[in-house]
């Protein structure tokens, strides 16, 4: 049996002269309080630009950054899944509570995506002691640098 459920939007990413930023709709911005505490946010989106029948029929891909495999999309972070759910954590570069802006680097998201929810990064909860990854994989650096990773359009 599936079960339908409600997302809400709560804001979108932009991209500006440079900038990202996660824009909050105005009625959320209240849930800003103390995340500044924090070094890094969770962002999660959705990837509209899959959103439709073909994308979310895909269960197999090519991965662009291993050219010659072909992954599960529950193998793989590909944007086209059944339910087109991205998320990314990003470095926290500054936040705005007034405004209800979250500046931040890192995020492989476009401009105008749509946010659904923000997490903060705890490390007891969101990182992994023993964790690994495939040997297809072994020319990935051990971490995301933090100056951030180049803007998408």
């Amino acid at each position: 049996m599936q079960k339908q459920f409600q997302v809400k939007t709560i804001g979108q990413v932009l991209r500006e002269n440079g900038k990202t930023v996660v824009q909050l709709n105005p009625d959320y911005k209240d849930g800003l309080l103390r995340l500044d505490e924090f070094s890094h946010v969770v962002v999660f989106w959705w990837a509209d630009r899959c959103d439709n029948e073909k994308d979310r029929a895909k269960l197999q891909t090519q991965l662009p950054y291993a050219e010659d495999k072909t992954a599960g999309v529950f193998a793989c972070r590909a944007e086209y899944r059944p339910n087109p759910i991205a998320m990314s954590v990003c470095p926290i570069v500054h936040i705005d509570n007034g405004t209800g802006q979250i500046e931040v680097a890192n995020i492989d998201a476009v401009d105008n995506t749509q946010v659904l929810d923000l997490k903060p990064y705890f490390p007891v909860c969101d990182r992994v002691k023993n964790a690994f990854i495939p040997n297809w994989l072994e020319g990935w650096p051990e971490w995301m640098p933090e100056g951030g990773i180049a803007p998408m359009d």
